[in-house]
């Protein structure tokens, strides 16, 4: 069962890898950028708009992004047709949802096929039921099952040509038509359960916003983060666009430009780029004269990645397993970083992860953002201490300390 969460875990992985190509074209699409307020380039600017919204909608496109990647990552030996049967039963499911919109507000009448109209005869359009990534990602996994059971199975010979991979998104549109029924009835109040949970969340401000760092870095070290992850940064909250579109989930609602969005992506910007750079400075200063150089320049390596892109792997798991307590450390002060940040009034964020990239990009996003840079010198302070002390105090085997028997051994395989 845990290999089977871990494989989940690395399934929502693929989705969450074309972001940073959304965020990007969402943000050359504001007004600051390419729009009426920079540039002037307006056809352009609704282009970019456009293309980043179409990967970001949480109605149709990231939900089916969530979709297809859950598919052909449970599937063992998943192939083309995998795929395939997740689009047709996630379009199945989508227009099966489609077909019943919510009621209309008081004092005001549904249009068919138009919309909700009031008094002064202004429309807006109707809403429907939205299990966003939920939904998606069921479907996927569902997908993956009878892709599983089906995809060698063979028919009666006048039924020939349905054979085996071809059968399997015909099973699905028939199955997502049952969990959208189901949906119909089940999702409003798990809904509002979830809706209420972000309520609460929010509510705890620095509080909640530190438990969610310590339990992200946690989580990480079995790869089950993306568990808490997917539904806080795509799901739970909820804000209302300009246009009268509805967002969900945190990085959507920062990068559509709610001002009180960042609560769970602000205080990631100091670990990933001082922080845990400063730790790998320290592995290095400790690593034994002969091989620092050779440290080094490993560990400028993995410092540049965490700096530039935020992915933070390559450093975390050169410490993790050797120096689990130092990991824990590592863990408690992400919170830390999390609280302190949202406490001080910094709102950022990203769309892939917290590295130069995501901050430069969303500089104009953000509330507060230059305060990233000293509150981020201050945790490179205590990250380097840390470190160093735990290293030479502990004579933790971190890279360039182990023993010289086992470099030789290393050098010779």
């Amino acid at each position: 069962m845990f290999q089977g969460l871990q494989k989940m875990g690395r399934s929502l992985q693929l989705p969450i890898a074309v972001l940073p190509a959304a965020g990007i074209l969402n943000r050359l699409g504001q007004p600051d950028v390419f729009g009426d307020e920079g540039l002037g380039w307006t056809n352009v600017s609704k282009v970019m708009t456009g293309a980043g919204g179409a990967l970001l909608d949480g109605s149709l496109g990231l939900p089916l992004l969530f979709c297809v990647g859950v598919a052909i990552g449970m599937a063992k030996k998943a192939d083309g047709s995998t795929a395939l049967a997740a689009v047709a039963g996630f379009l199945v499911y989508f227009n099966v949802l489609r077909q019943f919109p919510e009621d209309c507000p008081d004092g005001s009448r549904a249009v068919p096929t138009v919309g909700c109209q009031v008094a002064d005869g202004t429309v807006t359009a109707f809403t429907y039921q939205n299990p966003g990534v939920f939904g998606g990602i069921v479907i996927g996994l569902m997908s993956a099952y009878f892709w599983q059971r089906f995809h060698r199975t063979r028919l009666v010979d006048w039924l020939g040509f349905f054979n085996g991979r071809r059968l399997v998104p015909i099973v699905m549109a028939f199955a997502a038509i049952v969990f959208a029924a189901l949906c119909l009835w089940v999702w409003p109040p798990v809904g509002d359960a979830l809706e209420s949970f972000s309520d609460w969340m929010s509510g705890l401000g620095a509080w909640g916003a530190g438990v969610f760092g310590i339990a992200n870095r946690a989580l990480l070290v079995v790869g089950l983060h993306q568990f808490l992850n997917v539904p806080i940064w795509f799901q739970f909250g909820s804000y209302t666009k300009p246009d009268g579109s509805v967002v969900h989930g945190d990085i959507n609602m920062f990068l559509a430009g709610d001002p009180d969005a960042g609560q769970f992506l602000s205080g990631f910007f100091p670990i990933m780029m001082f922080a845990l750079p400063a730790a790998a400075l320290a592995i290095t200063h400790c690593a034994r004269p002969a091989r620092r150089k050779e440290v080094g320049g490993l560990m400028l390596s993995v410092a540049l990645t965490s700096f530039v892109t935020g992915i933070t792997e390559p450093i975390e798991y050169s410490f993790l397993f050797i120096a689990p307590l130092l990991y824990a450390v590592h863990a408690v002060l992400t919170g830390v970083s999390m609280a302190v940040t949202w406490g001080l009034g910094v709102r950022d964020g990203f769309s892939f992860s917290a590295g130069l990239i995501d901050y430069v990009i969303n500089w104009n996003l953000a509330t507060r953002p230059w305060a990233v840079i000293p509150i981020g010198l201050c945790f490179a302070v205590v990250y380097y201490a840390v470190f160093r002390f735990a290293i030479t105090k502990f004579d933790l085997k971190t890279p360039g300390r182990e023993p010289e028997e086992e470099v030789e051994d290393a050098t010779k395989a």
